[in-house]
């Protein structure tokens, strides 16, 4: 009789520098439990635990050479682990050996089986000492060309069994100049140039959550036509956005003092993002404005 499957388990190796942490980031935001460098012998025991704890779940488990136990344990540890009912698979990273010398150069990381600092003899080194759990792996990607990225992306799609993707969070921050820019805007945008309600005295003392100040700036006719490209800018950036792996980005709308302009602004474009990218995905804050 089958076992039934108890999880998903993609177990992440191979050489340093080609992208593990890159991979396992990945795997993390399509839902998979992630840790890093848990020691091999341990992994069996840590298996059985959340198998204790009842449901489903999908784990990423990174390890690499620094662990001298890894090749001669990997085989009868993964075997206990399919026989708890894991449906396993063993991804096997790499790159070419003048790319990783080039990446430890930058970094200025040394390579942990260099002798005398010498990169290339600890990549040869490590490359021989994995290549039994490189015949062994269901997946090998070579990230030599790769922009970490195009790593990402591709990890996704191979590890995503129903397409999901993650999705990135949008926040709409309006807020006012002369309390300073915010740090955490990624896109900034000065609104300045509307109909100032400030100046009528029927409207100085709402803010841009109240209707009238919403039909007046939203009515004008400079702000519809910023609103039309500001938006179908937006619909073809945040896509882009996404693709190079953001998970969280900040619209900033700024006016003089964030009470009027901006906030009417910065909740017109929380209402048509939510049609663009989830209900749930986008959220709007108002820095300056009381209450």
């Amino acid at each position: 009789m089958n076992q039934p499957v108890t999880g998903r388990l993609v177990i992440v190796t191979g050489l340093s520098g080609s992208g593990k942490s890159t991979a396992l980031k990945a795997l993390e935001d399509i839902g998979y439990l992630t840790i890093d460098n848990l020691p091999v012998v341990l992994l069996p025991k840590f298996l059985a635990i959340r198998k204790e704890s009842g449901g489903f779940i999908r784990m990423a488990v990174g390890m690499d050479a620094r662990e001298a136990e890894l090749v001669d344990c990997f085989e009868n540890v993964y075997e206990e682990a399919r026989e708890m009912g894991y449906d396993l698979s063993l991804l096997f990273l790499e790159a070419q050996d003048k790319a990783l010398v080039n990446r430890f150069s930058e970094t200025r990381r040394p390579h942990h089986l260099a002798k005398g600092g010498d990169i290339l003899s600890g990549i040869k080194a490590e490359r021989e000492y994995l290549e039994p759990l490189r015949r062994r792996a269901d997946d090998v990607i070579d990230s030599t060309s790769m922009k970490a990225s195009a790593l990402r992306e591709l990890v996704i799609e191979r590890f995503s069994h129903t397409g999901e993707r993650p999705v990135m969070a949008v926040e709409i921050l309006s807020f006012g100049f002369k309390n300073g820019l915010p740090p955490e805007a990624d896109l900034m945008v000065d609104v300045r140039f509307l109909p100032n309600p400030f100046y009528l005295d029927h409207l100085r003392n709402l803010d841009g959550r109240d209707q009238p100040v919403i039909d007046y700036v939203l009515n004008a006719p400079e702000t519809k036509g910023f609103l039309m490209r500001f938006v179908d800018m937006l619909h073809y950036l945040l896509p882009l956005y996404q693709k190079e792996g953001k998970s969280y980005l900040t619209i900033a709308v700024g006016c003089t003092g964030g009470q009027h302009r901006s906030v009417a602004v910065a909740g017109f474009l929380w209402e048509e993002l939510k049609k663009f990218t989830g209900e749930g995905q986008v959220h709007l804050r108002h820095r300056d404005l009381a209450g």
